[in-house]
């Protein structure tokens, strides 16, 4: 495992940006040889992917033979609604760069048969070659994607049903409406980013402080379900200092002095 923390979120987002690229690049992908990228949605990204746009507008960073898997998508709200993730992930990425449509997924949340598409996108992961690197985020109660506090560590892509907490935390995208707030979800479940040979997990803001603090300094829990990372191989947690407030000095320190590995 590695804690890998810079002084704000700008240069959280920019270390993470350059880790893609450079991975991205090292890989040295081609027509017969995909580099498989997972991503996530919400804020704290967003950084993250404008640097990613500018490294590709610089002409440093193509996403020709980068197919991408996104983490999640609500149930019921159109494809075409400017809050639905397909709407998030081509307004603020894909429309930006060169990347093909057809080699970024995300899953349909309208589908007719919703376990179908959930074992599709299993399937499209499993025909891909699996996950090189899944990038995510996490909510305050430490969810990763919307594998919600009580999951199963070994899930699947499935249907779940959103926390209050995480309806609540999405409300400020739907004019602080909570009616208006889906309910449902798709999401890849623990057990499909864990598959991933490598995870990078941001995390940025004091209110997420707790949630690093249960991520890596106590055990692994199913009610805090980003702390299933403690036991991948190839785990980096990419924060700003906010985001260690919870944490011991001692761990600071450590995690600082030893370049960020565990």
């Amino acid at each position: 495992m590695r804690l890998v923390i810079l002084d704000d979120y700008a240069l959280a987002s920019e270390w993470a940006a350059k880790y893609i690229c450079n991975r991205i690049i090292q890989f040295n992908p081609g027509p017969d040889k995909y580099f498989t990228l997972g991503l996530p949605t919400g804020s704290t990204p967003l950084g993250c992917y404008k640097k990613l746009i500018e490294y590709h507008k610089n002409g440093d960073l193509s996403f020709k033979y980068v197919k991408t898997f996104n983490m999640d998508e609500y149930v019921g709200l159109p494809r075409d609604h400017p809050e639905s993730y397909h709407s998030y992930m081509w307004n603020n990425f894909f429309k930006h760069i060169d990347i093909d449509p057809n080699n970024a997924h995300i899953l349909d949340g309208n589908a007719t048969d919703l376990q179908v598409e959930c074992d599709e996108f299993e399937r499209k992961i499993e025909e891909a070659g699996g996950i090189e690197l899944f990038v995510g985020g996490i909510g305050p109660d430490g969810h990763i994607a919307f594998n919600e506090p009580g999951s199963s560590l070994v899930s699947r892509t499935r249907l779940k049903t959103l926390a209050m907490d995480t309806i609540l935390a999405n409300a400020k995208y739907f004019d602080g409406n909570l009616s208006k707030v889906p309910t449902m979800a798709l999401t890849v479940g623990v057990g499909t980013v864990m598959d991933a040979r490598e995870v990078m997990i941001l995390i940025t803001g004091a209110h997420k402080a707790f949630a690093l603090y249960k991520a890596i300094e106590e055990g692994v829990n199913h009610m805090w379900t980003v702390s299933a990372f403690q036991q991948h191989p190839r785990t980096i947690f990419v924060c700003d200092e906010d985001a260690t407030l919870e944490l011991r000095v001692k761990t600071v320190k450590y995690f600082k002095g030893e370049l960020g590995y565990l």
